[in-house]
């Protein structure tokens, strides 16, 4: 975490001084939404369902685990599900990008590549959100499109909007940017469809009521995957013995998150922290570490370079049950709409 981002959550007083940046930040996001709900600004409405997976703050919260189950529910359910995503950290020579298992995280960027290994549905990478939709649904026949990200991105329209937030970090000091840790001012929470916590029901105070329904939802450790040989071992299982050292790195929006799930499972580590989306290099290894653990975000960055000491904890999404309801209910609504 920056000193910045260390502030923000801290609410330290001396954030006081950039309000009018604050102000002229606010301003501008205020008026290019109003220009895309006015029509001065171009909205492509797909004629097939969007959901739209994304964060009011800045920093992970784990919008990418909630994308990977709602796929995996969806295409349990019959959908033909597709994703796109803008691809943060990648850099591709043309767009629409169309990433697999076996596309570069240097074109991709390593979110996409982890869901794209993952869940193995079509998934596209544009900065332009509603040509990545249009090639999904000409060229993969997808009849429904989750976005991960891109709440901020309004030429794409979107059926259901469901905002993800660190429970435990919450809003921070509620401010936008660049005095907060906020992309958009807290109201906006008034016209999503659902607010869901990562790691308990986010509070909220009482002018903020009229605000979306709010679930709950844990990532769960499932297993540990070795990254040379793909072999897999049952969380409860742990491949190193309690004698060795574990050097645990997280190149992700809050690492702390992945040191206290390490600390839960009972496994002794030194942290290395590094910037989110951070472009590893055989150099971030620590050579004195006799086992290397890392997010599986972070793995794909590492797929070059990587030797025997090294492991991924792979994690799932558990929505809470009445978020699971509560989502049925609406893809069962699309699916009459469609006949």
């Amino acid at each position: 975490m920056t000193p910045l981002e260390r502030a923000w959550y801290r609410g330290s007083a001396w954030l006081g001084l950039l309000a009018p940046l604050e102000w002229l930040y606010r301003a501008i996001v205020a008026r290019r939404r109003e220009a895309y709900r006015t029509g001065r600004r171009a909205v492509w409405q797909p004629p097939v369902p969007v959901v739209v997976v994304g964060n009011l703050s800045v920093g992970g919260t784990g919008k990418s685990p909630l994308v990977a189950w709602l796929v995996r529910w969806l295409g349990d359910n019959g959908w033909r599900p597709g994703i796109v995503s803008r691809g943060y950290g990648g850099k591709a020579e043309r767009y629409p990008l169309a990433v697999t298992a076996e596309t570069s995280v240097a074109q991709s960027g390593d979110e996409p590549l982890m869901l794209a290994r993952q869940t193995g549905v079509p998934l596209v990478v544009d900065p332009d959100r509603p040509q990545a939709a249009r090639w999904l649904i000409e060229h993969a026949q997808c009849d429904i499109v989750v976005a991960d990200d891109g709440l901020q991105h309004y030429a794409l329209g979107r059926t259901l909007e469901l905002v993800v937030v660190d429970a435990r970090r919450g809003f921070g000091n509620r401010r936008c940017l660049p005095r907060g840790p906020l992309r958009e001012p807290l109201e906006r929470l008034r016209d999503v469809d659902a607010l869901i916590g990562n790691g308990g029901k986010v509070p909220l105070a009482d002018d903020e009521e009229g605000a979306a329904p709010r679930f709950s939802l844990t990532l769960s450790p499932v297993a540990w995957r070795h990254l040379t040989s793909g072999e897999c071992h049952p969380v409860e299982h742990p491949p190193f013995g309690p004698g060795e050292s574990v050097a645990a790195l997280a190149g992700i929006g809050h690492p702390q998150r992945f040191f206290d799930t390490l600390e839960a499972l009972g496994i002794a580590h030194e942290k290395h922290a590094f910037g989110d989306h951070h472009r590893f290099s055989a150099a971030d290894l620590p050579k004195e570490a006799s086992v290397v653990v890392m997010t599986a975000k972070d793995a794909v960055k590492c797929t070059d370079f990587v030797d025997e000491r090294c492991w991924a904890l792979d994690v799932e999404a558990k929505p809470e049950p009445a978020f699971v309801t509560w989502w049925a209910e609406r893809v069962e609504g699309w699916k009459r709409d469609r006949g």
